[in-house]
Parts: structure tokens; sequence; C-alpha cells
């Protein structure tokens, strides 16, 4: 495409947030997966459009506020529907948090106009690692959030999938944004995508991890209790009663509840009720893993996954908070007094890495639990590897209603099973409750915002993907590689879109 070409387009600041916005389509629930290169094309094109550093920090600025406001702006609800914050302030909160988000797209223009190479393939390659290093970036910076990272598109029946459990999400991100800018010389991108199609295919008929030992009967179960009742002491008594009755009527090998399923902590739980649970779990031979409350001496209280039934009892505690939901950071005491979020201001757990033991000497197992979003980091949950033979992830997605929220998070979490090579369990309060084979693809389904229990049959697995032994490290230098490329002088001028 000539470059002036690209004049004749409608001006930045509406086409930006609105290719952002339809970028969106991308990921789940919509899965539009191979319309991912062509959104970030046209990011590429308006990066290359622009004259100087800061109007294309603007111009990715804009698509990343496009883009987080389509994509993310449930965080509304959790701050005013279930969180009590008046709208008049939850509606610019909302909006303030994905300007800032939008922070880093516009952070990969800033860079790529100001370090723009001279060469058509160095610009492709300079462009794919602001891409990826600015999803990376936001994956740790200020504790991270790495949601809607543009690998996560990527999930089956995607071909690129095949490069998640080698390179993980950020690879995925490299691979696509350099797929996009190629795109701008069809010459060059075609063949390049035939080449990531058939290679990815090719990943995909390689199995990194194999099952190992007899299959377990799991009972996933989904509670569906109401945000505003979950913490109501008037519907305390029936949570529990409803949880006792699902779980004595669905007999399982190792049956997992939501997170805070049992909303108090499990000290002030009836003794009775939970030798009750005991019972139950040892009476089928198998254990109970539920959500609920811990703490400790100290005073310091925890977000925990507690385990009763033929094994010792044992005890996970969240160890990656969410800001603002799970504890409040410096500063920010008076924006959450306008809120009314129930235990806001937990302790992140100790450790890192260790796993329940469950099962006989004969036929034991390791599930590598995590809660909520911690599965949105790939580096935190290969720390259980690769003792661990299962994932199971026990979350309460109620917080965000009926939105986009749950299918991106069970995008998520095909993620974590694909770079693992590790089946995913996952129990939610509203959904989405499922099984996630190590291929990334779902076995097994509850319909979301309904009540009942999903019974499968798994197999722990035992490997290691090429991600688990160097997390992040291979598509960070990937990026690196980029970088250095597009700094090489070249004797070809190529230097412009003609």
């Amino acid at each position: 495409m000539p470059l002036s070409a690209l004049r004749h387009l409608p001006p930045t600041w509406l086409l930006a947030p609105v290719l952002g916005a339809a970028a969106v389509l991308c990921f789940a629930p919509f899965s539009l997966f191979w319309a991912a290169p062509l959104a970030w094309l046209g990011l590429f094109l308006l990066f290359e459009r622009s004259h100087n550093p800061r109007q294309a920090a603007v111009t990715g600025g804009l698509f990343g506020l496009g883009f987080f406001l389509a994509g993310v702006s449930w965080v509304f609800v959790s701050l005013s529907v279930f969180g009590g914050m008046p709208a008049w302030l939850a509606a610019p909160a909302t909006f303030l948090f994905c300007a800032v988000l939008a922070l880093y797209p516009g952070l990969s223009g800033f860079l790529y106009r100001r370090w723009r190479p001279p060469a058509f393939w160095q610009r492709s390659l300079f462009f794919a690692a602001c891409i990826a290093g600015a999803d990376w970036l936001r994956a740790w910076l200020f504790t991270g959030f790495p949601w809607l990272a543009l690998g996560y598109s990527q999930t089956p029946p995607s071909p690129l999938a095949g490069f998640a459990p080698v390179l993980g999400v950020f690879g995925l991100s490299f691979l696509l944004a350099w797929l996009a800018a190629t795109l701008a010389r069809p010459r060059l991108g075609l063949p390049l995508a035939a080449l990531l199609a058939l290679s990815g295919f090719g990943l995909q008929q390689i199995h990194w991890s194999e099952a190992h030992g007899p299959a377990l009967r799991v009972a996933l179960v989904q509670g569906n209790i109401p945000q505003e009742m979950k913490f109501d002491r008037t519907a305390f008594v029936q949570t529990l009663q409803l949880y006792r009755e699902l779980i004595a009527s669905h007999p399982a090998d190792l049956t997992i509840l939501p997170e805070t399923a049992l909303p108090t902590f499990v000290d002030y739980l009836p003794r009775e009720y939970l030798d009750e649970l005991a019972s139950l779990a040892r009476q089928q031979g198998g254990n109970i893993l539920f959500g609920t409350l811990t703490g400790d001496p100290d005073g310091a209280y925890f977000n925990s996954a507690v385990s009763l039934g033929a094994a010792p009892a044992q005890v996970y505690s969240k160890q990656h908070l969410v800001p603002f939901g799970e504890f409040i950071p410096p500063g920010f005491a008076w924006f959450m007094a306008h809120a009314h979020i129930p235990m806001s201001s937990f302790s992140a757990g100790a450790g890192g890495g260790e796993t329940l033991t469950f099962g006989s000497d004969a036929a034991r197992y390791q599930v590598a639990v995590n809660i909520c979003y911690e599965d949105a980091f790939g580096e935190e949950i290969i720390r259980a590897l690769p003792a661990a033979g299962l994932l199971a992830n026990l979350s309460n997605t109620a917080w965000f209603g009926d939105s986009l929220a749950q299918p991106q998070h069970l995008q998520i979490a095909r993620l974590r099973a694909l770079e693992t090579g590790r089946p995913m369990l996952r129990a939610t309060n509203t959904g989405m409750t499922a099984l996630i084979d190590a291929q990334g693809q779902i076995q097994a389904q509850l319909p979301p915002f309904t009540r009942g229990v999903l019974q499968v049959e798994v197999r722990p697995h035992r490997g290691a993907t090429p991600y688990s032994r160097s997390g992040n490290w291979g598509a960070l230098a990937l990026m690196l590689l980029a970088v250095v490329l597009s700094r090489i002088k070249s004797s070809r001028s190529g230097a412009a879109l003609h």
C-alpha cells in the first residue's frame, strides 16, 4: 500500500479507537482469531501514518482506549453494581482504569516511531517487539494486568496455538504482531502466514506431556450464588446446605468448590459441618477442595482453598492479589471508602510453587491450585511444575455479572493448559466451570449462570513443555533479537510503504 494512500484514511482520532474496539472481536466469546493480524495490521498502518513519536503515542493510546473500554469495562459492574460505588464515581474510575491500560499501546507507538528502522523487514520485526513488549510489561508492572494480551486470541482452533507450549502467550503476541505488519506487503505477509500456520499445526501434533496414573472422578461445583447474597448472613445457612447437598449427591475422587464458596473464616464454620464434609469425602474415598477465608494469629487474613477428606487437611492461600479488590494500594484508601467491597485487605500467601497432594500411595497425584485471576500469570503457574499433574482454578466472577469477563477468563485458562501441558479444572460460582485438556481444548462445560455439578474423568499428566522450563525467556529472547536485527544498517532503503 503506498504511503500516500494512508493520508486518505479517516482521521486517526476516530479510526484508532474504533479499530481498537473492533479488535475485541478477536477474543472470546467471539473468537475471531483469524482477524487478529488484520486488526493489528490496521494499528501498524496508523503508526506508519504518524509523523512523529508523539503522534504515534496518541494513536496507540486511542487504539488502546477503544480496545480496553470495549474489552474490560466490566470493571464498572464490580465497582458499581456489586461494589456499591456510586455510578458517578464508578464510571470515571472505569474510564481512568482503561485510560491507564491504554498507555501501553501508546508506549508501543512512541517507541516504534522514535526508532523506526529504514527497511520494511526491520520495521515489521520492531513493531512486533514493541507490541509484545508492551503486553509483557503490562503483565508485571504495578502487580500486572495481562488481560487481553494479543496472544490470548489464538486458542484452538487457531493453528498458531501450537506455539503456546513453546513460547507462551507473549511469544504468540510477537508472532501475531510480526505477521500483522508483514501483511502490509502481501508478498511477504501471505507466505509468512502460511509458514506460521503450517509450523503451528505441526507443533500441535507434539504431545509435550502424557497422561500418567489412573483416571480420577472429579466433581466441579457451580453454586450460582448471586453476588448480592454471597456475604448476606441470612443466606449463609442456605449456602452451606446447598453445597452439602451437591457434594453428597455427586460422589467423586476430588470435589472442587469455587472461590470463597463458604464465605467466612474456616474457623467460624460450624465444626459439625466441616466434620460432615470430611466424612462425606472419606466415604467416597476422596477429598473436597473449597474456597474460604483463613487467618493467622497476627490478624492477617487470606483468600484460601482448604481440603478435607481422605488426605490430611491442606491449605493454599492466594499469592497474587487483585489491586482494589483484595488489597488497597498505598494512597487509595479514600477511593475505597466509596465502595463496599467486603474483605478488601487480604494478605498474600507465602511461598510459591507448592502443590496439594491427594490419593493413595499407589495412585498419588499433585494439584497446583490457583485462585481467581492468578491463572493469568503463566510464569507463576509453572512454579508448581513438573510436580503437579493437574491445575485447578477456583473463581468467583459473579463480581462482573453477565459480561465478557467470564469467557475471557476461560480463554486465559486454556492458554495456561497449553503452556503447561496439564489439564485445567475450573470450579466457578457463576461460570465458566469447565474441564480443559492438556491441548487447551474444552472437554466439558456447564452453562453459565446455572446451578449444577460438572462430573468428569481426568488423568494427571507428566512431562514438560519448553515454556514450563524457560517461562517467558523464550519470548523475551525473540523480542531482543528483533530489536537487534532492526538496528542493523541495511544497504537497501526499503524505508517506506510504496
